[in-house]
């Protein structure tokens, strides 16, 4: 099969969930298939046009914060369709999904999947329009698409209540970890192994950055003495919220403990994951945050806000905070470092749970036999008209 994936910003996954995933799925994927992936300019270097055995398209767009998406996915789309051919177009989110009518209108062979990714609706960064689109991108994925992937059991449900459609179920994945990973790269921000919690995440407001850097000093505050060899690190970087960032930064003040590293990926990143002490997650809206998956991979135990998409992955709830709270989650970035054995049990069984549970490998073959069913059905209608 010819497979375009669309509406992420482009591979390899500098940052970003949707990016992650598509990255993942499409080298699976690729190892059978033909799996074109389409890129914007300002995320993916011009001179990549092959990564683990998948085209990669540069397609133009406008690099706005409200058009950079829509305008891509249109272009890419009506590429897919007359210039590449594709047989299969797999839309990435409710934003591109908007327009996965296209297809269905302009070539009604081409088979089309949306995953819904998260209710982007949600997010703090949009205004009143956007959410409005965005909420029409939801009703598209999963009124236009042969058939509509969900990331996580709230997100099936969601659809089901709201839109009267049954998707499947679909998660994000790890892919098997280095073992042999170091921890050199920690020098660079002045961290040291299991000395450190850490945050990875694009630094937008609905992630909670605020929420854990409030925490953490207030933790000092409370216990100085447990938490005297401990720095905070917020890894990742803006996107579109500049103001944000810098609200983060005098949030952090002239604390030496808290280090903002940027956008960080490869070797880095994956040190930054492995030897972390505890990863936190205090987002207030996810879909299946794969921050966490990889957390759980590397035996990191991992703290989380208690919304639903959390606890479907994190069942333990000790390693839950209230949403929202900066109390709750002082007390339990205190509780939880004082108890070390918990700590290194619960790493053991999350990196069991990410193994058995999230392999890109299972999910590559259910993406796949998903693609080969919508053939099969419309091979049936054609038979039968």
């Amino acid at each position: 099969m010819k497979i375009a994936m669309i509406g992420q910003k482009g591979v390899p996954a500098i940052f970003g969930g949707i990016e992650k995933h598509v990255e993942e799925l499409g080298a699976e994927l690729a190892k059978k298939h033909e799996v074109l992936v389409y890129a914007r300019n300002w995320y993916t270097p011009k001179n990549i046009s092959v990564y683990k055995g998948m085209k990669v398209l540069h397609r133009g767009t406008l690099h706005t914060k409200h058009l950079d998406a829509i305008v891509h996915t249109f272009v890419c789309t009506l590429d897919a369709i007359f210039v590449q051919k594709a047989e299969v177009i797999h839309y990435h989110g409710v934003g591109p999904s908007l327009l996965s009518f296209i297809p269905r209108i302009l070539s009604p062979k081409t088979k089309v999947i949306s995953t819904f990714h998260c209710i982007d609706r949600y997010h703090q960064k949009w205004n009143w329009f956007a959410r409005t689109m965005l909420a029409l991108g939801e009703k598209a994925a999963c009124t236009f698409a042969h058939q509509t992937i969900a990331v996580s059991k709230t997100i099936q449900n969601y659809a089901l209540n709201e839109y009267k459609c049954y998707t499947v179920y679909n998660p994000n994945g790890v892919s098997p970890v280095d073992k042999n990973i170091g921890s050199s790269a920690l020098k660079e921000f002045g961290l040291e192994k299991d000395k450190y919690l850490v945050m990875i995440s694009r630094l937008v407001a609905h992630k909670g950055a605020h929420y854990l850097i409030k925490a953490f000093k207030n933790a000092k505050i409370k216990n100085p003495q447990l938490l005297k060899d401990y720095k905070l690190a917020i890894v990742g970087g803006s996107a579109f919220t500049d103001n944000y960032v810098e609200y983060l930064h005098r949030l952090a003040g002239n604390d030496k403990d808290i280090i903002f590293t940027g956008n960080q990926s490869g070797k880095k990143l994956n040190e930054l994951y492995a030897n972390a002490k505890m990863l936190i997650h205090p987002s207030e809206n996810e879909g299946l945050p794969i921050t966490v998956l990889q957390a759980m991979s590397y035996g990191v135990p991992t703290l989380v806000s208690d919304i639903p998409e959390h606890q479907e992955v994190i069942i333990d709830n000790r390693f839950w905070f209230t949403n929202a709270s900066t109390v709750s989650l002082t007390n339990k970035i205190i509780g939880l470092l004082k108890n070390p054995d918990l700590l290194q049990t619960a790493g053991r069984k999350n990196k069991q749970t990410a193994e058995r549970n999230y392999a890109w490998e299972d999910i590559a073959k259910k993406t796949e036999n998903i693609y080969q069913l919508n053939e099969k059905i419309s091979e049936l209608k054609l038979k039968t008209v």
